[in-house]
């Protein structure tokens, strides 16, 4: 039975975490502007329509930020936290500390998205530099907002963008010091998130 629950938590966490990778990428889609006719663009729209559609209602966007979508991607991960914890036999004792794991959660996605943004960013500038594949024109719209700041303070290197360097330092000390503490402040399972 316990080789079931394993089996039952690691599809659950594959097909719930790739849902919610998906549900959050809209969110940071709109957060960054990014390209709302790319093909990408569009089946993450497609792919997140119908629950956020009745949300919406409820929840309207505050200054052009997409609050019904990340609501959607904090219960989302509540819910993902809950069943995995039940799979696993624990209990559901404290609600507020399930609802504080899952923005811990949502969180520290939201870094490794940028992460990984970052990483095949650089690997395309080196392999496929000025492509117009719809993937590679919108992780560097997802990745622009995070360098551009950066640039307008690193001096220029002769062609050399180093920008990419600090925003990995600025996101690992990030996760290290904030997101990997509160985690361990509120006694986050580490089997919960696939994130952290």
């Amino acid at each position: 039975m316990i080789g079931l629950n394993t089996a039952a938590v690691y599809i659950l966490q594959t097909i719930g975490s790739l849902y919610l990778l998906i549900v959050l990428l809209r969110f940071i889609l709109q957060l960054v502007r990014a390209d709302f006719y790319n093909p990408v663009s569009q089946f993450i729209v497609r792919a997140t329509h119908p629950l956020l559609k009745p949300l919406r209602k409820i929840i309207p966007s505050l200054a052009g930020l997409d609050l019904a979508s990340l609501v959607l991607a904090i219960v989302l991960q509540l819910l993902l936290m809950a069943v995995t914890l039940l799979l696993l036999g624990y209990g559901l004792d404290n609600p507020l500390q399930l609802l504080v794991w899952s923005i811990i959660g949502v969180t520290a996605l939201f870094l490794k998205v940028f992460f990984f943004a970052l990483i095949i960013s650089v690997i395309l500038s080196w392999v496929a530099q000025g492509s117009h594949n719809p993937t590679a024109m919108l992780i560097n719209q997802i990745c622009e907002p995070l360098l551009s700041p950066i640039r307008r303070i690193l001096p220029s290197m002769g062609g050399l963008d180093l920008s990419p360097i600090v925003a990995f330092l600025l996101l690992n000390l990030i996760d290290m010091l904030v997101i990997r503490n509160l985690a361990i402040m509120t006694g986050m399972y580490k089997g919960l998130s696939l994130a952290i």
